[in-house]
């Protein structure tokens, strides 16, 4: 399996790998020795649409006596045009009902349609039990598929269709399995987790049966017995819960981390992004959250090159950063998506003018992360231990791992110094208690102690 894409999609590969280990398949660590190499793409934006096809490519070149199987939301969104221009990819495979995967790995093995081995079901057997791509101790929990937000330049909708919410009944038994398996970091997903369970509030309400929230299921996941952390992300600060502080405050195993991709800071251009917030709203709402909770670390993300973003829109925009101090905050160049609205629209911004302003943000975003970094220096924190680095120094091996203002694959990491020189091994996948001395970089040092 090619664990490719975003998050989600690493989701949707570790299902993909449960229903085949059912059926009997048996993942090779090895590709020369597959008979299957399962490229799971994404299709949300151009360069990752290229990143897909480039590894099918690659893959093809390097194993061309291997059968490749392209699945994921580049083929759910292009599937006629693949199999009309993309002859390396030997089965297409719309991953919109998982279990199919076993009649499509056994298409390309030969057999008969009735030796699928498993009912073709929506639902993964055994929640929680499904092979981890991610790093020991971490797993990312799907509670919800879908979006109904619409912003103008987001093709999600046309790939992934409207929201759609997992059962919370379904979500706590992952949760609880997953722990029991010793995950000690749930990460909790979806296009837009502060929408769960809105499309089925209607539905609920009329039968007299509490409607699922983002709030209810939290509040559930905290009657979980067991010290884990449970990480929120990404958040459409147009939906923000606000009843959620009180949870998290209440709870310190719900981490005080949020991801919220603002997009920009002009009024103009948020309009045009289909958002209903302004820098101001915007703002008020990263106060009230640090207000509530001091310790609270927010990521974002901002958008450069959106069509018609003038001199003036980037000002704002670099006002908005500098005024709203963030965390962590990755930066996006548009990205043209046909049947999307954005796309027909006029004064599209050339692709150099954008990569620049993109450049300026990061720049300006160093010292700002930096800073805020700081404040976790000389402090005694939970650091999830994640593996141990290679060679390590003379008085003894080092460890990777996060704090808790550290998410999974996005932000900086702890580099651990264990006590002794490491006479007693570090266990990933596990906590310790330790003392940060210093900061390079966006990494932290820390002792444990």
């Amino acid at each position: 399996m090619d664990p490719f894409g975003c998050v989600k999609n690493q989701v949707d590969a570790e299902n993909m790998m449960a229903f085949l280990d059912g059926a009997g398949w048996v993942s090779a660590s090895d590709p020369g020795t597959a008979d299957i190499i399962i490229v799971n793409s994404c299709g949300f934006i151009e360069s990752a649409k290229r990143e897909s096809i480039n590894a099918v490519l690659s893959w093809k070149k390097n194993y061309p006596g291997k059968k490749i199987l392209l699945s994921g939301c580049l083929v759910r969104r292009y599937e006629k045009e693949l199999a009309e221009s993309l002859p390396e990819a030997d089965v297409l495979f719309d991953s919109e009902d998982l279990s199919g995967i076993v009649p499509a790995a056994g298409k390309l093995a030969g057999e008969p349609p009735e030796a699928a081995g498993i009912p073709r079901t929506p639902e993964t057997p055994e929640a929680g039990k499904r092979p981890l791509l991610s790093l020991p101790g971490s797993a990312y929990v799907k509670i919800s598929e879908g979006c109904d937000n619409r912003c103008s330049f987001c093709a999600i909708p046309l790939i992934r269709g409207g929201l759609k919410s997992r059962g919370s009944g379904g979500i706590l038994a992952e949760c609880r399995a997953l722990l029991d398996r010793g995950v000690r970091e749930l990460c909790l997903i979806g296009q837009d987790t502060a929408s769960y369970g809105r499309d089925t509030a209607q539905t609920e309400s009329r039968r007299s049966v509490p409607a699922d929230s983002i709030e209810r299921l939290l509040t559930a996941i905290s009657g979980l017995a067991g010290d884990f952390w449970v990480r929120l992300l990404y958040i459409h600060p147009d939906n923000f819960p606000f009843s959620v502080l009180d949870i998290m405050a209440a709870d310190r195993r719900i981490l005080p981390y949020f991801d919220i991709p603002f997009q920009h800071g002009s009024a103009r251009i948020l309009a045009a992004m289909n958002r209903r917030g302004s820098a101001e709203t915007y703002l008020d709402l990263a106060a009230r959250i640090r207000d509530r909770l001091p310790g609270a670390v927010i990521r974002s993300t901002f958008m450069t090159g959106f069509p018609g973003e003038n001199a003036g829109d980037f000002e704002q925009l670099l006002d908005f950063q500098e005024k709203i101090r963030l965390d962590w905050l990755g930066v996006f160049d548009y990205s043209r998506e046909e049947d999307t609205p954005a796309c027909s629209m006029e004064e599209q911004i050339p692709k150099k003018i954008s990569r620049r302003r993109r450049r300026i943000i990061e720049k300006r975003q160093i010292p700002i992360t930096g800073k805020n970094l700081d404040r976790f220096v000389g402090g005694t924190w939970d650091v999830l231990v994640e593996e141990r680095l290679e060679g390590g120094t003379q008085s003894g091996p080092l460890y990777l791992g996060r704090l808790y203002c550290q998410a999974l694959e996005v932000d900086g990491s702890a580099v651990i110094v264990p006590e002794n020189g490491g006479e007693d091994p570090l266990r990933p996948g596990t906590f310790i208690r330790g003392l940060v001395t210093g900061r390079s970089g966006v990494d932290l040092t820390v002792k444990k102690l």
